[in-house]
């Protein structure tokens, strides 16, 4: 059997070729694929989530991997119904969208089957698409708007209505059929399609969507909104694309011919009153019925358009993307946020940021043409400092956090300092940040002090005496928390400058070296461990060996809790979530009866 890399390999070529997947299927044998699943999903946070059964992580064996292989050679492997619950919208709306939690081996399945398909996708992919992708985040895709939409007039902002859940099962396995000639295969997705969900406890099919939490349906989507992508880009753009550059403006033209006698005649006057009036005038024709300019980029169910033209004409553009998505994928868009929205005038929101073009007729270049007119502008909006304001703020004040009262002065001054550097690392891209940064620093380290304060019962200003320090970039609050025989670990609020990047910061939760890529001998520290046939609690070799996983390390230290078993200091020494024991020892851990030798 080949080995999974140049499976992968294989693939990629095949998808960068244009040609069809045959014979898919029958990879899914193929035991080295499973643990470099294994080794790439066990650290999720969900690996230790219920589905609608008890499996987790948590007893991961080779005799598993076997297992589930013997069930798909015999074509016998059925996926389990998802558990469902609800998490809240993050737009501020206060609506909640379904997330569906499938099983750990369902969730291993489904990693293969994506680790199978990616590759080939990835070539066939539009490089106008950014979400759920590898090297992509919202990151490029605002560098791409901000780089190469200069000039833009309208921006028609796209959204799905409830995209995940309505799409169609039929037409996204033609459309993978069209690409894959393997009917097991096909039939094993239509399986996971259709498996169906608990909520309450109680049984429901799946009559259309995928599932929101399983790890192939960013994949699925992503092939099922491709052919939006190709609607976009193969009729839409070059239909409302044309001439090469705008014709000049005819009054801008005669204010330059009369500079040019004005220079020649020496006249300093009329040279600064000729050049002030000129730069009141756009130097192209912004109405040129010749020169059309159409641009397009996605992130998941949202799009964004940028378009050179009428108001008509945008009009046009919304309707006849409503009618593909109606008539060929079976959407709808979402009527009150798919705007029309005129670039200059407002701002289009897309992916938390608003966008517009700049106009500055005084900021002059070097050229002694105007710098920024045109050009496109990230915007980090006012409600994002709303929106943290209320949330550290009582009856209009700005108040501690009660609930971080029994954690340590170091816990508290990393939470808040997680906060204010996760909100700069995303709003990084916006030329308004260093603005909007020192002032959501102003709310955030009030409310810090105030806890401080109340946690150690004494005043702000004290606070402020005990633990302010001057680093390179200016004041800071620290806290050092002690430790017997070890250096302090210090804890720091503020030393961030807020200077625009206009690089971001990378590619996010995406910047992963994809499977295709790896060396034929690489495999995670976990996989090692696991296949090394050797307990790592009693020693015993040669036995089938069992990942016991815990949540958290921070489950073993927290305060008030029972002394530490043989096998917990184990983990805690280790610094490690995961063991590699035998099934007698796995057992005797779970009963609470293990009382075996020290590592």
């Amino acid at each position: 059997m080949r080995s999974a890399n140049t499976i992968l390999g294989i693939h990629q070529a095949r998808g960068s070729e244009g040609l069809p997947l045959e014979r898919v299927y029958r990879q899914l044998f193929n035991s080295e694929l499973f643990l470099q699943g294994y080794g790439k999903i066990y650290r999720n946070f969900g690996a230790m989530a219920r589905g609608s059964t008890a499996e987790t992580v948590d007893g991961m064996s080779l005799q598993k991997i076997d297992t589930i292989i013997g069930l798909l050679k015999m074509e016998r492997y059925r996926w389990t119904a998802v558990r469902r619950s609800y998490i809240e919208k993050q737009d501020g709306s206060g609506k909640q969208r379904p997330l569906g939690l499938p099983t750990w081996s369902d969730k291993l399945v489904q990693e293969v089957i994506r680790a199978l398909l990616e590759p080939y996708y990835e070539q066939r992919f539009s490089d106008h698409s950014h979400g759920f992708r590898p090297n992509r985040s919202p990151h490029t895709a605002l560098r791409e708007i901000q780089k190469t939409w200069s000039g833009t007039v309208w921006f028609i902002e796209g959204d799905i209505k409830g995209c995940f859940d309505n799409i169609d099962h039929s037409i996204l396995l033609d459309i993978i059929r069209r690409d894959i000639h393997d009917g097991r295969l096909l039939a094993l997705l239509d399986g996971l399609l259709k498996a169906g969900y608990m909520e309450n406890w109680k049984y429901h099919d799946t009559l259309s969507g995928t599932p929101q939490g399983g790890i192939i349906s960013p994949l699925l989507a992503n092939i099922y909104l491709n052919e939006l992508d190709r609607f976009v880009e193969d009729t839409l753009i070059p239909a409302y694309t044309k001439g090469k550059r705008r014709h000049y403006n005819q009054d801008y033209v005669k204010l330059s011919t009369q500079l040019a006698a004005a220079r020649r005649r020496n006249d300093l006057d009329e040279i600064k009153h000729l050049k002030r009036e000129r730069r009141k005038l756009p130097t192209q024709d912004r109405r040129d019925p010749a020169y059309r300019r159409l641009r397009y980029i996605r992130y998941a169910d949202d799009f964004l358009l940028g378009f050179i033209g009428t108001r008509e004409e945008a009009g046009d553009i919304r309707r006849r993307l409503g009618e593909f998505l109606g008539q060929h994928l079976k959407l709808t868009l979402s009527p009150e946020k798919t705007l029309i929205t005129h670039a200059g005038d407002e701002k289009a929101k897309f992916l938390g940021y608003e966008i517009t073009t700049t106009r500055c007729h005084n900021l002059i270049a070097q050229n002694e043409k105007r710098a920024t007119n045109g050009r496109i502008a990230l915007l980090m909006p006012r409600k994002v400092i709303q929106k943290y304001r209320a949330r550290y703020s009582k009856k209009g004040k700005i108040t501690h956090r009660a609930e971080l009262l029994p954690e340590t002065g170091y816990t508290i001054t990393s939470r808040y300092q997680s906060v204010l550097q996760g909100v700069y690392n995303f709003y990084c891209l916006a030329v308004n940040v260093a603005t909007r940064m020192n002032f959501l620093k102003w709310i955030l380290e009030t409310s810090f002090t105030k806890t401080l304060a109340s946690k150690y019962r004494c005043s702000v200003s004290t606070i402020y005496e005990r633990h302010t320090v001057v680093g390179l970039d200016g004041k800071m609050l620290q806290i050092a928390m002690p430790r017997p025989g070890k250096e302090p670990l210090v804890a720091t609020f503020g030393g961030i400058t807020f200077k625009r990047n206009p690089d971001g910061m990378g590619t996010g939760d995406f910047d992963f070296m994809v499977a295709w890529q790896w060396p034929a001998s690489k495999r995670s520290e976990v996989v090692l461990r696991l296949i090394a046939g050797r307990c790592e609690l009693c020693g015993t070799e040669g036995v089938p060996l069992q990942m016991h996983r815990i949540r958290k390390l921070s489950d073993i230290n927290r305060p008030g809790r029972r002394p530490k078993t043989v096998w917990e200091k184990v983990m805690a020494a280790r610094r490690r979530k995961s063991l590699a024991v035998c099934e007698e020892c796995h057992k005797s851990i779970h009963a609470g009866t293990y009382d075996g030798p020290r590592v």
